[in-house]
Protein backbone atom coordinates (compact mmCIF):
# COMPACT_ATOMS: atom_id res chain seq x y z
CA UNK A 1 0.00 0.00 0.00
CA UNK A 2 1.11 3.54 -0.78
CA UNK A 3 1.01 6.42 1.73
CA UNK A 4 1.08 10.17 1.21
CA UNK A 5 2.96 11.91 4.02
CA UNK A 6 2.12 15.62 4.18
CA UNK A 7 3.68 18.27 6.40
CA UNK A 8 2.85 21.94 6.77
CA UNK A 9 5.96 23.72 8.04
CA UNK A 10 7.52 27.14 8.53
CA UNK A 11 9.16 28.35 5.28
CA UNK A 12 12.63 28.74 6.82
CA UNK A 13 12.59 25.05 7.85
CA UNK A 14 12.45 23.77 4.26
CA UNK A 15 16.20 23.23 3.87
CA UNK A 16 16.58 21.10 7.02
CA UNK A 17 13.50 19.07 6.06
CA UNK A 18 14.76 18.55 2.49
CA UNK A 19 18.20 17.49 3.72
CA UNK A 20 16.67 15.14 6.28
CA UNK A 21 14.46 13.53 3.65
CA UNK A 22 17.38 13.13 1.23
CA UNK A 23 19.44 11.51 4.01
CA UNK A 24 16.52 9.15 4.68
CA UNK A 25 16.57 8.01 1.04
CA UNK A 26 13.54 9.92 -0.20
CA UNK A 27 13.87 10.40 -3.96
CA UNK A 28 11.00 12.79 -4.61
CA UNK A 29 9.19 15.58 -2.79
CA UNK A 30 6.57 18.17 -3.73
CA UNK A 31 6.63 21.60 -2.06
CA UNK A 32 3.75 24.08 -2.31
CA UNK A 33 3.47 27.59 -0.86
CA UNK A 34 0.30 27.78 1.27
CA UNK A 35 -1.26 30.16 3.79
CA UNK A 36 -3.19 29.31 6.92
CA UNK A 37 -3.51 29.61 10.65
CA UNK A 38 -3.62 27.30 13.59
CA UNK A 39 -3.82 27.95 17.29
CA UNK A 40 -1.74 31.10 16.97
CA UNK A 41 -4.54 32.64 14.85
CA UNK A 42 -2.25 35.09 13.05
CA UNK A 43 -0.36 38.11 14.32
CA UNK A 44 -0.11 41.90 14.12
CA UNK A 45 2.50 43.73 12.05
CA UNK A 46 3.39 47.37 11.50
CA UNK A 47 3.95 48.80 8.02
CA UNK A 48 4.79 52.50 7.50
CA UNK A 49 3.50 53.31 10.96
CA UNK A 50 0.14 51.59 10.48
CA UNK A 51 -0.65 48.44 12.44
CA UNK A 52 -2.49 45.65 10.64
CA UNK A 53 -3.53 42.08 11.32
CA UNK A 54 -2.13 39.13 9.38
CA UNK A 55 -4.74 36.38 9.60
CA UNK A 56 -3.14 33.87 7.25
CA UNK A 57 0.47 32.91 7.92
CA UNK A 58 2.73 31.83 5.01
CA UNK A 59 3.66 28.14 5.29
CA UNK A 60 5.01 25.40 3.04
CA UNK A 61 3.28 22.10 2.35
CA UNK A 62 5.75 19.25 1.82
CA UNK A 63 4.40 16.01 0.33
CA UNK A 64 6.12 12.64 -0.05
CA UNK A 65 4.71 9.44 -1.56
CA UNK A 66 6.13 6.31 0.04
CA UNK A 67 5.50 2.68 0.83
CA UNK A 68 3.63 1.79 4.00
CA UNK A 69 6.90 0.49 5.47
CA UNK A 70 8.60 3.90 5.14
CA UNK A 71 5.75 6.17 6.28
CA UNK A 72 6.49 6.30 10.02
CA UNK A 73 10.20 6.88 9.42
CA UNK A 74 9.42 9.76 7.04
CA UNK A 75 6.96 11.28 9.54
CA UNK A 76 9.67 11.13 12.19
CA UNK A 77 12.25 12.76 9.90
CA UNK A 78 9.85 15.58 9.01
CA UNK A 79 8.95 16.18 12.64
CA UNK A 80 12.55 16.24 13.85
CA UNK A 81 13.77 18.47 11.01
CA UNK A 82 10.87 20.99 11.22
CA UNK A 83 10.87 21.26 15.02
CA UNK A 84 11.78 24.62 16.57
CA UNK A 85 9.78 24.23 19.78
CA UNK A 86 7.82 27.40 19.05
CA UNK A 87 4.17 27.86 18.20
CA UNK A 88 3.44 27.39 14.50
CA UNK A 89 5.90 24.54 13.86
CA UNK A 90 3.17 22.84 11.81
CA UNK A 91 1.56 19.45 11.39
CA UNK A 92 2.39 16.12 9.75
CA UNK A 93 -0.22 13.61 8.61
CA UNK A 94 -0.45 10.41 6.59
CA UNK A 95 -3.21 9.29 4.23
CA UNK A 96 -3.73 6.16 2.14
CA UNK A 97 -3.29 6.42 -1.62
CA UNK A 98 -5.70 4.11 -3.44
CA UNK A 99 -3.95 4.22 -6.80
CA UNK A 100 -0.61 5.53 -8.03
CA UNK A 101 0.77 5.53 -11.57
CA UNK A 102 4.04 6.85 -12.93
CA UNK A 103 3.04 8.78 -16.05
CA UNK A 104 6.26 8.16 -18.00
CA UNK A 105 6.34 4.36 -17.66
CA UNK A 106 2.82 3.35 -16.63
CA UNK A 107 4.21 1.61 -13.51
CA UNK A 108 1.60 1.14 -10.79
CA UNK A 109 1.62 1.01 -6.99
CA UNK A 110 4.91 0.49 -5.15
CA UNK A 111 6.79 0.40 -8.47
CA UNK A 112 5.65 3.97 -9.19
CA UNK A 113 6.92 5.44 -5.91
Amino acid sequence: MIKLVTAVIKPHMLEPVKEGLKSAGVQGVTVTEVNGFGRQGGHTETYRGAEYSVDLIPKLKVEVLCSIDDAERIVDVMRKCAHTGKIGDGKVWVVDVDRLMRVRTGEMGDDAV
